[in-house]
């Protein structure tokens, strides 16, 4: 492992969920730092976050059932000076207290840093009220907010120790159990507001988040095999700052643009994306897939995003349907602008 990355081996990591790399990252941050806390509404479980309880029981506060008290006393802790780490279900996260971060914390610009666990679907059989599919769009509205979604457990371990020094609040979002990895190691150059090209590719472009990315990795290789497609893969881990260079850089070489997302399609990283193009006067052939306008059904994660068609299945269908259409490919942008 690189320096300043956690103790544990890529086998530990097999049988690591990306919440429990979280907690021993949390761990290591905090013997580096004295200014670092962490918070939980009694989920200190759930959430991983409680082995920072176990190295560290004077600077962790368990508020109880009460996630507005939650985020408002890590902006006090925020304002006496410390680094704090709030963890606690992204449903709570971002909608029962989500007047407080961004009253508390958003406005105030404070160095807060909210690792938000079972987001999306991924908490399966707990049902529509549990599931998390609208966060990034909540978040990112929010001024000041950086917004997170890391694709794998290393990934998860980049990004918080990249946030401890980031300016201002961070909003991390994680699923709850063992989401395939798609990153080897963590020798990558890991930059927040910097994606990742996992795949070369000069047919499509398929930007994903989350999970999302290990499908489109998946599903490159199927349709390079089985169809001759040469799938651009990007690892968008970034939602907010977004990383305008990769995207404009995709438009202008494949022209054929597809995200992914285990989250509305309104208001998520879709949107972000198609903002970037819309914004640089370049046409392209372009589809959003994620949770369609409606709540969430019930099932296996697995299942929903199979569902869903934020599974390789699904992508692997959508760039076949995409190719398919047709369009304008001269080289002359400027009557597109």
């Amino acid at each position: 492992m690189v320096e300043g990355s956690v103790t544990w081996s890529l086998s530990d990591a097999d049988h690591m969920t990306a919440a429990e790399i979280y907690g021993e990252m949390l761990v290591r941050l905090g013997e580096e730092r004295e200014e670092v806390v962490a918070l939980t509404a009694d989920l200190a479980r759930s959430t991983k976050i409680g082995k920072f309880e176990e190295k560290f029981p004077k600077r962790f506060f368990n508020v109880g059932i009460a996630e507005q008290n939650l985020f408002g006393i890590g902006a006090g802790l925020a304002l006496a000076g410390y680094i704090p780490f709030i963890s606690t279900f992204a449903v709570f996260a971002s909608l029962r207290a989500g007047e407080q971060v961004r009253t508390d914390i958003c406005y105030q610009n404070l160095d807060c840093k909210i690792i938000a666990t079972h987001s999306g679907v991924s908490f399966g059989q707990a049902g529509s009220t549990h599931h998390c599919t609208e966060d990034i769009s909540v978040m990112r509205s929010f001024a000041n907010m950086t917004v997170i979604v890391p694709a794998d457990g290393i990934e998860t371990a980049q990004a918080v120790r990249a946030c401890i020094d980031w300016p201002g609040p961070v909003y991390i979002r994680i699923g709850r159990g063992f989401e395939p990895w798609v990153h080897k190691d963590d020798k990558y150059d890991y930059k927040i507001g910097k994606g990742i090209e996992m795949v070369s590719g000069t047919d499509i472009t398929v930007i994903a988040c989350g999970p999302s990315v290990y499908a489109a990795v998946d599903a490159a290789k199927t349709l390079k095999d089985d169809d001759g497609l040469s799938v651009r893969v990007i690892d968008l881990h970034t939602i907010k700052p977004i990383d305008k260079e990769i995207i404009e850089k995709a438009v202008t070489e494949t022209r054929r643009i597809v995200t992914f997302e285990d989250h509305n399609i309104i208001g998520g990283m879709g949107t972000a994306v198609a903002d970037v193009i819309a914004e640089s006067g370049k046409g392209c052939a372009f589809k959003k897939v994620g949770i369609p306008d409606e709540f969430s059904i019930v099932g296996y994660p697995e299942d929903l995003y199979n569902h869903f068609k934020i599974d390789s299945e699904g992508v692997i269908e959508t760039v076949r349907e995409v190719m398919g259409k047709e369009f304008e490919e001269d080289e002359d942008w400027e009557d597109e602008i």
